[in-house]
């Protein structure tokens, strides 16, 4: 006597097709290609996530120096500065006051600089 497809596979194949909705081609209707492709876009999910943070600290990063620019001084100088005086901000704090209040980003560097005594 030979096994039917039952209740249990059915759900399990169900299950994967439907989380695979959307995809193009037969990577939606066809169970192997279905599970192939969930595999894959999982690992590209998981590389994603690690990606972003990657692409925000270069954005913050980016930012600070575009401020740090029109206030004569670089980047990699400003933040060592802020390290001597022990001065704990992150960088998206300072993208952030840079974005959206240049005036106090632009008192916070001549701070640090009169504290330095740095022309």
């Amino acid at each position: 006597m030979r096994v039917k497809g039952g209740y249990t596979t059915r759900r399990r194949r169900k299950k994967v097709l439907k989380r695979a909705k959307g995809y193009f081609g037969s990577k939606h209707a066809l169970f192997r290609t279905a599970r192939e492709q969930l595999l894959h876009s999982g690992q590209y999910a998981f590389n994603s996530r690690k990606q972003l943070k990657r692409d925000f600290r270069a954005l913050w990063i980016l930012r600070i120096n575009n401020a740090c620019r029109l206030n004569n001084t670089r980047y990699k100088d400003f933040i060592y500065w802020l390290k001597q005086l022990k001065i704990k901000i992150n960088r998206k704090m300072l993208s952030e006051i840079a974005l959206h209040d240049a005036d106090l980003f632009t008192s916070l560097v001549q701070q640090v600089k009169n504290k330095l005594k740095i022309k």
